[in-house]
């Protein structure tokens, strides 16, 4: 005969503890979540479902803050393109000599796309998509061309010094240097298999920073 010691207990249900309220905690959470599933899923491929798993959260929450998977991939895109803008409104550009400001950006450029692959990624997979997404931001596009008026007005000052030739174009300028930044992160699986390289050795990546800021600086001088 069972006496009680020997009676299952019913199961006691634990309260969970309440998460604070913090919007801009959970939002930040969410989009940080969506940079994960976007560069592994694709646009057409991520799953609302997954971001909410992620996070610990619901679907009727993350459609609360972003409307709709499509919203939230283009703040996903406005956050990727908004870190490397607002970092290189850190370089103080504006107070280095011409010819160091461009090697400190092209640096940067760089160290950024070696570092951040989400972001070449999503790029990529944004190319895919024709910028369908990137032209609904309006603050993608403002930040860039804040970034294009800082190159220009480090060419300005070049060119009035001697230093640069004249008529250059900041964007041929810009894109010179994310042509090569980019593409060496974006294709360094086929690329390196092809011609059995890696393209993440320390040695490879000093001399590739070498020589596109030579590249560059040699472009753009007189």
């Amino acid at each position: 005969m069972m006496n009680s010691a020997d009676t299952p207990a019913e199961p006691v249900e634990v309260p969970r503890k309440s998460r604070k309220n913090n919007p801009e905690k959970t939002r930040e959470d969410i989009l940080q979540a969506a940079v994960a599933e976007f560069v592994q899923q694709g646009l057409s491929g991520a799953r609302v479902d997954a971001i909410a798993e992620r996070t610990h959260t619901s679907k009727r929450m993350i459609y609360y803050y972003f409307g709709s998977k499509e919203q939230l991939y283009v703040e996903v895109l406005e956050k990727l393109y908004g870190d490397i803008r607002r970092t290189e409104s850190q370089l103080h550009l504006a107070e280095l000599a011409p010819q160091e400001a461009i090697r400190r950006l092209v640096e940067f450029t760089f160290d950024h796309h070696d570092r951040n692959v989400d972001f070449v990624r999503i790029v990529s997979i944004e190319n895919i998509h024709h910028g369908e997404y990137v032209k609904q931001s309006k603050a993608i596009r403002s930040l860039s061309n804040t970034m294009l008026h800082s190159l220009d007005d480090i060419l300005r000052r070049g060119e009035a010094e001697g230093l640069f030739r004249s008529g250059l174009d900041p964007l041929d300028v810009h894109l010179l240097i994310s042509s090569f930044c980019l593409y060496r992160v974006s294709n360094r699986h086929t690329f390196g298999e092809i011609f059995q390289v890696d393209l993440s050795g320390e040695q490879v990546k000093q001399r590739h920073k070498q020589m596109i800021c030579e590249s560059v600086l040699r472009y753009i001088q007189p």
